[in-house]
This record gives structure tokens, C-alpha cells and sequence, in this order.
């Protein structure tokens, strides 16, 4: 059931592997923000309200995919498994300023932060299990780094 077909031919899967971004030999998780980042990019703009609306579907709708897949492939939160990512850098990216330099820098934070996990990432990501486990690190992340990015904002003026 682990094979790369089989991952890729279950649609929950194949949305948890970030449609086969997670398959990635190396850095899978970066590979699969660079895949949120594009989703991102080609979003219409939208009012915040339905933005965050959009998050938390995807977040409860992660937490299912991710807890079921992971479930199917008998690990915990296997690496190929980027659903999280998604919402953790769509979360990064809520009310930041347009241009490409934000998108940047906020692949770059939220990169930082889930690589790194400080308090409460770490916590997370260690003590709780099934979907949410896998999603709540990187939600955790993503809060981190919207605030940091919202910080510049307002420092940069």
C-alpha cells in the first residue's frame, strides 16, 4: 500500500501528499510549500472574512486527510504527508501585504519555523497525535509566522 501509485491513485492521498509534492526524495515538506505558494499565487483575491473562512475548511478538512492517511500507511505523520504545509504557509500569508517579496519571505519564515519548531511547534508536533497532530504544528507555525510578518508591516510602515 506504500507505493508511490498507490499514494497517488487514493484521491484522500493524493491531496494529503500535496498532489504528489510529498513524494519529493528531499525536502518534501519545502517542496510542498513551494506547491502552496502556486496555489496562492492564482487564488483570486477575496475579502479577509472568506480568506479565513478558506483556512479553517482546509485545516478541518486536513485534519481528516492527514489522520486518515497516515492511519492507511500505519505512521504516525509520515514526511511525504504536506496537506499541512498548505494551510500553514495559506495561514502565514493572511492579511499580508501583496508582491512578491512577502510571498518570499513568508515561505521563508514559515520554512523556519517548521523546520526549527520552537515552543509550541515542538509540543505539538510531539505530543499530539492522529490529524490534528499532523496539522497543529504547522498551523502553530503559520500563526508564528503571520505575526512576524505582520510585525515588519508595521515596522516597515
Amino acid at each position: 500500500m506504500n507505493s508511490n501509485k498507490a499514494i497517488l491513485a487514493n484521491p484522500i492521498h493524493l491531496l494529503a501528499f500535496g498532489f504528489g509534492a510529498g513524494l519529493s526524495p528531499k525536502a518534501p515538506g519545502t517542496v510542498g510549500t513551494v506547491v502552496a505558494v502556486l496555489i496562492y499565487l492564482v487564488l483570486p483575491s477575496m475579502p479577509t472574512i472568506i480568506y479565513a473562512g478558506l483556512i479553517l475548511l482546509s485545516f478541518v478538512f486536513g485534519i481528516w486527510i492527514c489522520g486518515k492517511t497516515a492511519e492507511d500507511l500505519g505512521v504516525h505523520d509520515h514526511g511525504g504527508i504536506v496537506w499541512d504545509e498548505f494551510v500553514g504557509y495559506w495561514i502565514t500569508m493572511f492579511m499580508a501585504p501583496s508582491g512578491l517579496f512577502w510571498v518570499l519571505l513568508g515561505f521563508v519564515l514559515f520554512r523556519l519555523l517548521d523546520i526549527f519548531k520552537p515552543w509550541p511547534i515542538k509540543w505539538a508536533d510531539k505530543e499530539l497525535a492522529g490529524g490534528l497532530g499532523i496539522m497543529l504544528d504547522d498551523v502553530l507555525a503559520g500563526i508564528m509566522a503571520a505575526l512576524c510578518m505582520q510585525a515588519l508591516v508595521v515596522l516597515l510602515g
